[in-house]
């Protein structure tokens, strides 16, 4: 941005419920409630008489135990309002620093503006690398009953997807890889299967579910330990009969350089509403990549400008692994048109400058 730009932030709040509450082992979410951002570069919006190309979205949508609470999301985004108006983008973004939730979206709506000026897709913006077409994503399936969790893996592999992951932690170690061996049976051995346990297990579990696991052919398991158990993972990692660890809470509590010098995984996942914004997670991802770790690029189940963002990072990271980005089906109402298409196990990169969202604003 430069100097001289004359920008205004606007924002409101929304609440979207989800279609059906998702049950995880951190507890039950049935709607996400944040605000959609917009910022306005008012010089340019004057002379063309229009805000189409002047405009840029961004989105905060604060998840408890993740992020600042909406009722601080709110403060802080009034703290940036103020700050772009007086000091411009730098001081908009130091004022929101702490808040990672209200940092995603004013960061989310200036790098959408900026690429919207330069006519190009946000993904080469942030990665200034060569067209994407594609990202692989998969299924995010429930921690539901055993009859449940196959029959929405046998839908995501009718709707094309060929990596699931499934929630679990509710129940007994025996009875989720009992669900793993199902969904297996079900689904057959060319299907990717991930296991995420948001923290469930002590270590004598999950040593118990990892060699259950690594008998059904899964490739991931993501966050069996809470955040704190940093050795846990590594000793875990050493022992995983082919089954890859995955860190995801765990990386806010220790930082890229405390997982890799542990040694305790294999995949980090980066939440960009959880980093404080695509900028920030997009250098975490050159940061792994560069010490032989694997980003993986999850939402935090936000609304569509948050989510076609994190498709744009994913496309901005040389050969993502499958990315939990197939998330829009899990709300019942949204912010606006979703851009990207899924299809075949792939979201379809929008190829539009900037974000590529549309018809957003207006309330609904």
């Amino acid at each position: 941005m430069n100097a001289t730009d004359d920008l205004s932030l606007e924002y409101r709040s929304f609440s979207l419920a989800l279609d059906e509450p998702l049950e995880t082992a951190d507890g039950t979410i049935e709607s996400r409630d944040g605000f959609l951002v917009r910022l306005v570069d008012e010089t340019a919006a004057g002379a063309a008489g229009s805000h189409d190309d002047v405009v840029g979205y961004g989105e905060a949508t604060p998840l408890p135990g993740w992020t600042e609470s909406r009722e601080d999301c709110e403060a802080a985004l009034e703290r940036a309002r103020d700050a772009i108006e007086a000091g411009g983008p730098s001081e908009a973004l130091e004022a929101v620093d702490r808040q990672v939730a209200a940092r995603h979206a004013l960061a989310l709506a200036l790098a959408d503006l900026q690429a919207t000026r330069d006519a190009t897709p946000l993904y080469r913006y942030l990665g200034q690398g060569p067209m994407v077409g594609r990202v692989p994503v998969n299924a995010t399936i429930s921690d539901g009953s055993t009859t449940d969790t196959v029959a929405e893996a046998r839908t995501a592999v009718t709707r094309g997807f060929d990596c699931c992951k499934l929630k679990v932690g509710l129940r007994s170690v025996e009875e989720d890889v009992e669900r793993v061996r199902r969904v297996r049976e079900a689904v057959g051995p060319g299907i990717e299967l991930r296991v995420d346990a948001n923290e469930a297990w002590t270590y004598e579990e999950a040593e118990s579910a990892l060699e259950g696991f690594a008998d059904h052919g899964v490739s991931i398991l993501e966050q069996p330990l809470p955040a704190g158990a940093l050795e846990g993972h590594a000793d875990l990692r050493a022992q995983s009969q082919g089954v890859d660890i995955a860190l995801d809470e765990g990386l806010l509590e220790h930082g890229v350089d405390a997982i890799c010098e542990a040694g305790a995984a294999d995949v980090v996942v980066l939440k960009p509403m959880a980093l404080g914004g695509i900028d920030v997670a997009r250098k975490v991802a050159a940061w792994l990549t560069e010490l032989e770790v694997a980003p993986l690029v999850t939402t935090t189940i936000d609304g569509v400008v948050a989510r076609t963002g994190a498709v744009h990072l994913a496309a901005a990271i040389p050969n993502v692994p499958a990315c939990g980005l197939a998330t829009g089906n899990l709300l019942a109402t949204d912010l606006g048109r979703d851009p990207v298409l899924l299809e075949k196990g792939s979201a379809v990169v929008p190829q539009a400058k900037g974000l590529g969202v549309s018809d957003v604003w207006a309330e609904r």
